[in-house]
């Protein structure tokens, strides 16, 4: 699966990526594993994925299980 990232360049999907960007919002790496794994199975069947369609999924998720990572993650985004 490619990832279509804002300036319209693609690379291939990095599942590791999701999960250091979780836990360096202090998420653990428990969850971490589990929702970038979570959120690859969501795209699987995709050709292509967005930026922004990754983002929305981790968030979701991330707000349902570490509610204080999520807003960490909100915080450092804006």
């Amino acid at each position: 699966m490619k990832v279509r990232k804002k300036n319209g360049s693609e690379e291939e999907f990095i599942r590791e990526k999701i999960v250091v960007a979780i836990v360096k919002a202090g998420g653990s790496l428990e969850n971490a594993r589990a929702i970038a794994k979570e959120v690859e199975n969501t795209f699987a069947a995709r050709d292509a994925v967005t930026t922004e369609e990754i983002k929305r999924e981790v968030l979701n998720r991330l707000k349902d299980r570490d509610v204080k990572a999520y807003q960490s993650w909100l915080s450092y985004k804006k």
